[in-house]
């Protein structure tokens, strides 16, 4: 039997989130030409795609994507971008995520994309759910909740209903 979903955010819900997310990018970058939106593989770089099309909507900045690969169960493997480390170096870069759950994954991107000089570093994810082991925050958030340590959140990005919920 199948547990039941407890809606945390609908469509119209996300879609308004991801859209405040990309005015709050555009705010904190309204002085570059461009920002690097790295989307951690593979519901992260869903979230970076339509924050590229919003913003590419409401500001003039040429908004970038890179794809992330972070080996989720070994974090500590080598990781792979689909930009080079000399198209992200000395830019602005916005690292992204659907859930901040332990921190674990946020906080190894983090740690890749500081071997190279930046001009400006942010993160963002759709869901914080307060349960950090690393001291790794979200400068860009769509909601932060407290969950228990044993719920599990999903996000779902594709198709055409957005939805995020507890399980």
């Amino acid at each position: 039997m199948t547990p039941p979903k407890n809606s945390i955010l609908t469509h119209d819900e996300i879609k308004h989130k991801i859209k405040r997310i990309a005015y709050q990018i555009y705010e904190s970058n309204s002085d570059e030409n461009e920002v690097i939106l790295a989307g951690i593989d593979s519901n992260g770089y869903l979230l970076a795609k339509k924050l590229k099309t919003i913003l590419t909507k409401i500001s003039p900045i040429k908004p970038i994507l890179c794809k992330v690969s972070i080996n989720k169960k070994n974090p500590r493997a080598p990781i792979t971008t689909s930009l080079t480390v000399e198209e992200y170096t000395n830019k602005s870069i916005v690292l992204i995520d659907d859930v901040l759950n332990s921190g674990t994954t946020l906080v190894y991107g983090v740690k890749h994309f500081l071997d190279v000089p930046l001009k400006q570093f942010k993160t963002a994810v759709l869901v914080n759910r307060n349960h950090k082991k690393y001291p790794v925050k979200a400068d860009f958030k769509g909601i932060s909740l407290s969950t228990s340590l044993h719920e599990h959140v999903d996000v779902v990005l594709e198709g055409h209903t957005f939805e995020a919920f507890l399980k």
